[in-house]
């Protein structure tokens, strides 16, 4: 029978967890490869409480709950979790070993899916939980898998070969390269389990999640550069088995296991933070060595090829193109009163399938009018969704999934037909001020880039403003939109990827903000590239961003007499660059927009 209630499913949690004598459980937002996105059948934090975020677990006690989230999801949590099933907690403030401490008595025992979680947050918390007498124990099997009847299958979708001249290699030589690594650290094997990571090794894609073009499998690589596959076998199709060659052995994803048994007596290189808890476990119990070491392919898949430089470029000019459409089409209809969030968002994916190549969006859009923009990770649902009302600000955050490349793009808009008040102009030029920081700076080689971020914030602390998130992330080559190891975020020890330099190669979102709370949001956003740069009389090697997103920035929102002379150039010089890359492919009343958006300050 069916359980249409989340106040159902909830007891029948228990009753399971009852059965197996456990009395408690983690529910995370995870899969067994630790994805950002996971596909539906991995959505058992959205079935058992009706949470719809991206971040975010539930811990289930015998007679309490309670759910998980950060700052971003305050509003979120209380609009679709019942408040008189689960407590509201928000982290890092409020710490899950410490509720389930506060709530259970010496001697409870609560579980955790080990194909969920990190070795290290499991070490991590059957730490604090022994402190109160409380045992954390690796179940055998998902409980809520277990009363989740009309659970969906994982996705049965086939792969597909992504062609080398987008990939710029070879699979044959990334595994010869990984080899090389291997043998040069002295070990047999590694286990790779991130998904993007599989995909960018053996040069296949796959449609098992959604707006990350990757398939569910493993891969184990030898130090003789041969592979073993693990993926349901009815996903590959002969043409893709031929790709890749005899070097690698397609075999049952549901064989992944059992085949740990290999490696007994061997060192094998497993990442810490790409691989759940249930793969050291499995090594420890063959008697193979773990060995901690990053993900081989996470650095060389982040410094992109010239082909895969080149493609990134032509995916950003068809996407500006189709954003441009958006914008011109917005401003003509917005003041009118009859668009809403999701019917832009729409528009604005018709835009973008009007290419003929887009193949998924690169995440869900944050289409947030007014006070939903202040909301920095904001999802636009039926629930939430509000009109673009005349004289307001409009924040959309979206980006594209092309077989050359993937995009992220924001842009803030003023929805006319009055002028903008003062102080969202001076916020918005402050924003401007640090993105335009930001993309201008020349730094050395070695740079990491916790280093950067302030060049983002420092107009805006000027102001005693700031915003809650990152400045820039990492993004892939038709994977990943948030790719590590890179970031441009605060370097406060909880911000991964800081710490990393940045390296010519590399592309990252460049996205300063401000959000007033319940009022509006403020956010540009450009990918830029990493590259060498030459400088007249300079002392060692030195770096710069290449800018690889081209849309106008609302002009209407800038207060001209903010910017200094070099900014008021940059803006000219983008914005002439914007008019170089997109005319061609625009015409009519398009083209006309466009023209008088690249007009000079």
């Amino acid at each position: 029978m069916l359980m249409q209630t989340h106040e159902a499913r909830l007891s029948a949690l228990r009753e399971e967890l009852a059965r197996r004598e456990i009395q408690g459980f983690f529910v995370p937002i995870s899969d067994e490869h630790l994805s950002e996105y996971v596909g539906a059948y991995a959505q058992r934090l959205d079935w058992l409480t009706g949470f719809a975020g991206s971040a975010g677990s539930a811990v289930v006690l015998k007679d309490h709950a309670a759910m998980f989230v950060d700052g971003r999801y305050t509003i979120q949590v209380r609009d679709q979790v019942d408040g008189k099933l689960y407590e509201y907690k928000s982290v890092p403030t409020d710490k899950p070993g410490d509720w389930i401490a506060e709530k259970s008595p010496e001697g409870s025992r609560i579980g955790f899916d080990p194909w969920l979680h990190t070795r290290d947050w499991a070490k991590a918390m059957e730490k604090r939980l022994a402190k109160d007498g409380i045992e954390l124990v690796a179940l055998e099997s998902n409980p809520i898998d277990a009363v989740w009847a009309d659970q969906p299958e994982p996705s049965n979708a086939p792969a597909f070969i992504q062609d080398d001249k987008f990939t710029g290699r070879m699979g044959a030589d990334k595994r010869g390269e990984i080899a090389d690594w291997l043998k040069e650290e002295k070990l047999d094997a590694v286990v790779i389990s991130a998904l993007d990571s599989v995909a960018w090794v053996l040069n296949i894609r796959g449609k098992d999640v959604d707006h990350t073009p990757v398939a569910l499998s493993y891969l184990m690589v030898q130090a003789d550069g041969t592979a073993d596959w693990f993926i349901a076998p009815e996903k590959v199709s002969d043409e893709v088995a031929s790709a890749l060659g005899n070097a690698v052995r397609v075999r049952d994803r549901s064989e992944f296991s059992n085949a740990f048994a290999e490696l007994a007596g061997k060192r094998v290189a497993v990442d810490p933070e790409r691989s759940v808890y249930a793969i050291f476990d499995r090594l420890e119990e063959v008697g193979a060595e773990s060995v901690l070491e990053t993900d081989p392919a996470v650095l060389p898949k982040a410094i992109k090829n010239e082909a895969e430089q080149a493609g990134h470029r032509a995916a950003q000019a068809r996407d500006g193109a189709a954003v441009s459409k958006f914008l011109n089409w917005l401003e003509g209809e917005a003041p009118k009163g009859t668009v809403d969030e999701l019917s832009a968002a729409a528009k604005l994916l018709s835009f973008r399938e009007a290419t003929g190549e887009l193949l998924d969006l690169s995440f869900d859009t944050i289409s947030g009018a007014g006070s939903n923009g202040a909301l920095c990770h904001y999802r636009v649902s039926e629930e939430t969704c509000l009109p673009l009302v005349p004289n307001s600000v409009y924040l959309v955050d979206s980006g594209g999934q092309y077989k050359d490349g993937t995009t992220d793009i924001t842009r803030t808009v003023w929805v006319g037909p009055g002028e903008p008040p003062a102080e969202v102009k001076d916020r918005f030029t402050r924003v401007l001020k640090g993105h335009i920081a930001l993309d201008m700076q020349l730094f050395p080689t070695g740079t990491p880039g916790s280093a950067l971020d302030v060049l983002a914030r420092q107009f805006l602390w000027q102001a005693g403003v700031d915003y809650a998130h990152g400045t820039g992330h990492g993004v892939g080559s038709f994977l990943a939109v948030h790719e590590g190891p890179q970031r441009i975020a605060k370097g406060n020890g909880s911000q991964a990827g800081t710490d990393q330099p940045l390296i010519a190669g590399m592309i990252l979102s460049n996205e300063p903000g401000y959000y007033k709370a319940e009022e509006y949001g403020i956010r540009i956003e450009n990918l830029v590239l990493v590259e060498e740069r030459e400088v007249d009389g300079m002392e060692g090697d030195w770096l710069g961003f290449e800018t690889l997103t081209f849309v106008p920035i609302e002009k209407r929102l800038v207060e001209k007499s903010l910017l200094s002379e070099a900014e008021i150039t940059w803006w000219n010089d983008y914005h002439a660059k914007v008019r170089e890359i997109l005319a061609p492919q625009l015409e009519g009343d398009d083209l006309a927009w466009l023209e008088d958006a690249c007009q000079p300050l």
